[in-house]
């Protein structure tokens, strides 16, 4: 029965792990248990590849061996269940919402967003899919593209969404081009007037591109001038953080 309870317990973990990352006092408090208690589960889910340590000290998050089960069930909750807890650091970085998106067929379907506090934000998209020319999570993944896949994308007549939105094949190639070199890419009210948005793609195991993750806020104060750079790095850390946790890089 001690067993049992013990395995209960480290559900119970595991499950506030994959909501947000925290430290032993912090998951104590959330899981009404004793620190010495949760320092040992801890301790043995981090021998076993469960959870791994946040480099700088800032607490635990769901580890390698998870995301290795969990590439057997629905590939999009698999990523989803990954990129939450970076999703979460990135909005505490950046104080704008923060969203993941997977390709689908030429377009980009929005799986979820991770709200700021700011009372003026971006409306959550989870659930829309857009056309991957006209924002930055779609460009990030489309210029991952083999040069045949692009060239039939661009073959086709590119909607244009407002004033701002590239649809000229050549200059989105030179848009994708420039991807490739930076690893992120801007859009500025290219689909709606008044949001502004960047965007990394993301990685699974064998180099494959799965999605991308981005921030985007209103054009009126996103983004600040000085931050920009800042704010693009962020979002590449981020991804590659992501990336390194669905076996991107670690293959052999």
């Amino acid at each position: 029965m001690r067993t049992v309870q013990s395995i209960e317990r480290a559900f119970g973990l595991l499950e506030e792990l994959a909501d947000n990352p925290a430290g032993i006092t912090e998951l104590a408090r959330r899981v009404d248990l004793p620190t010495s208690t949760v320092a040992r589960l801890l301790g043995t889910l981090e021998e076993l590849g469960a959870i791994e340590r946040i480099v700088g000290g800032a607490g635990y998050r769901i580890g390698p061996t998870l995301v290795t089960l969990s590439s057997s069930v629905d590939p999009s909750q698999s990523l989803l269940a990954v990129a939450q807890p970076f999703m979460v650091e990135l909005v505490d970085l950046v104080a704008e919402a923060v969203g993941i998106s997977i390709p689908a067929g030429y377009d980009v379907h929005y799986l979820n967003q991770v709200d700021c506090a700011h009372p003026v934000q971006v409306r959550d998209w989870t659930g829309t899919s857009l056309p991957m020319h006209i924002v930055s999570s779609g460009l990030v993944v489309l210029a991952q593209w083999p040069e045949e896949a692009v060239d039939r994308y661009l073959n086709r007549r590119l909607e244009r969404y407002t004033p701002d939105t590239v649809v000229h094949p050549e200059a989105v190639r030179q848009r994708l081009e420039q991807v490739r070199i930076d690893g992120y890419i801007w859009t500025e009210e290219e689909f709606s007037e008044g949001i502004n948005s960047v965007a990394a793609p993301l990685f699974g195991s064998g180099g494959i591109v799965v999605g991308s993750i981005h921030v985007h806020g209103p054009s009126y104060r996103f983004p600040d001038e000085a931050m920009r750079d800042v704010i693009a790095h962020q979002v590449v850390a981020s991804a590659t953080s992501i990336s390194s946790a669905l076996g991107h890089g670690q293959e052999t």
